[in-house]
């Protein structure tokens, strides 16, 4: 009896495994999509934003998000840390100041805003560069909260990058 329920037992197990072996060759092998990374521990990244166009940071935001959030960044062993400073008109940007704007500049902006509050909530720390807020004449006052203030966004970037990050500009 022990014998018949080993034979039937061993049997299920060849089956079972054959199963298993048929769907694993089934499914393709999973591609890296980013060559770039192998090797990669981790992504420190930092953008320096001068670009002044909520039209553009429309389309930014979200690529910088996606970088933060990839799936393959994401499965590297440390976690990506990325950081956005501001500099030159892009304090604009971060500016509630509505005063003045046609509705249709007020709804690219109030859209800029939405990006940034998710930027935040996603974990991307987010600098502006007090020098430019002074120069281009934005109240310190009417700042998102969500950004942090720095007085030269330069020796921020620059003191990023002595840290590893890696520096993509937004001219």
């Amino acid at each position: 009896m022990a014998t018949k329920f080993c034979r039937l037992v061993c049997s299920l197990t060849v089956i079972a495994v054959s199963l298993a072996i048929l769907v694993l060759s089934a499914i393709p092998a999973a591609a890296v999509e980013y060559a770039a990374l192998t090797g990669v521990k981790g992504l420190d990244s930092v953008f320096d934003f001068s670009l002044g166009s909520p039209e553009t940071a429309a389309v930014i935001f979200p690529a910088v998000l996606d970088v933060h959030q990839n799936r393959e960044v994401r499965t590297l062993p440390a976690a990506p840390r990325t950081v956005i400073v501001f500099h030159d008109s892009a304090v604009k940007l971060i500016s509630t100041d509505r005063k003045g704007m046609e509705k249709n500049d007020m709804e690219a902006y109030d859209k800029v805003a939405e990006f940034i509050r998710q930027l935040k909530k996603a974990g991307i720390k987010m600098e502006v560069c007090m020098y430019a807020v002074k120069v281009f004449g934005v109240d310190p006052v009417t700042l998102m909260p969500e950004i942090d203030r720095v007085g030269n966004g330069f020796i921020s970037v620059l003191g990023y990058q002595a840290q590893g990050y890696s520096l993509q500009v937004i001219p």
